[in-house]
C-alpha cells in the first residue's frame, strides 16, 4: 500500500475503503473509492439540507437533482432525458421523483407527440434560485476560501466522468460473469 507523508515528515497509512481491495495492484484505487464514498454521502446530505434551507424539506438527493435537472436551460424534460443525463438506469426512480416534485407545484406537465414532459414552474425555478443563494452564502464561500484554483475542479470533474466510464464498463463485465 502506497503511505503518504504527514506535516511532521513521517508516512502516514492511506486511508482506504478496505485493506483487502487495497492489495492489489492499485492501491490508490482504494484510497479513491474511500474518498468518492465520503464525498457522496456529503454530497447527498448537503443537497437535501440545502433545499430545506431553500424552503422545501423533505426531499431525495434524487428529488433535489431530478429538479435542478427540468430548471436546467429552461426546456422541457422527459423522464428518458431525466435518466439519462443523471445516469439512473431505473425510470421509477425518476418518474416517483418527478410525480413528488408535481405534487409539490415545483413541476408541471406537458406532452411532447406521445411523451410525458417537465418543466419548472414558477414557484420551482425560485426554489432552485434560492438554492443557489444558499450554495453560494455556505457552499461555494467556504470552497473558494481553501484557495484550489477553479482549474483544478475541472480537472477532477474531468478525472471523475472518465472514471465513470471504466466502473460502468467493468459492472457489464461483471454481469456477464
Amino acid at each position: 500500500m502506497t503511505d503518504a507523508t504527514s506535516e511532521k515528515g513521517r508516512p502516514c497509512p492511506a486511508i482506504v475503503s478496505s485493506a483487502h481491495l487495497a492489495d492489489g495492484a492499485l492501491p490508490a484505487l482504494s484510497e479513491f473509492e474511500f474518498g468518492l464514498n465520503m464525498l457522496i454521502h456529503a454530497y447527498g446530505r448537503w443537497m437535501v439540507r440545502c433545499m430545506a434551507a431553500a424552503g422545501v424539506p423533505d426531499l431525495s438527493p434524487l428529488d433535489v437533482q431530478v429538479l435542478h435537472h427540468v430548471v436546467h436551460r429552461d426546456r422541457p424534460k422527459t423522464i428518458a432525458d431525466l435518466c439519462l443525463v443523471l445516469d439512473v438506469e431505473d425510470t421509477h426512480l425518476v418518474t416517483y421523483a418527478a410525480k413528488k416534485l408535481q405534487a409539490l407545484g415545483l413541476v408541471v406537465s406537458g406532452r411532447r407527440g406521445k411523451e410525458k414532459t417537465l418543466v419548472a414552474s414558477q414557484q420551482g425555478r425560485a426554489t432552485c434560485a434560492r438554492y443557489r443563494e444558499v450554495r453560494e452564502a455556505l457552499l461555494t464561500s467556504a470552497v473558494v476560501a481553501t484557495g484550489i484554483a477553479p482549474e483544478k475542479f475541472s480537472e477532477i470533474a474531468a478525472l471523475m466522468r472518465a472514471l465513470s466510464g471504466h466502473y460502468d464498463q467493468s459492472a457489464r463485465a461483471a454481469a456477464s460473469l
